[in-house]
């Protein structure tokens, strides 16, 4: 049996890894939202990149925060 796909475990891991990190940073509210977010590209079939202006990731800016 060769299969070309990665174990399904290992997207699990990779994405249990990359929700814990966010955790880490930013808290628990954040890694949900972005979660919930991804998984409404999915659902939508879009890519990120296909989202208003106000949804693109744009980087550490803060608009109207004061640091």
């Amino acid at each position: 049996m060769n299969d070309p796909h990665p174990s399904k475990d290992l997207f699990f891991e990779r994405l249990g890894a990359l929700a814990d990190a966010m955790i880490a940073a930013y808290g628990k509210d954040f890694a949900m939202g972005a979660l919930v977010l991804a998984a409404r590209f999915v659902a939508e079939g879009r890519q990120p990149a296909d989202t208003s202006p106000g949804m693109n990731y744009q980087g550490e800016s803060r608009r109207g925060v004061a640091p």
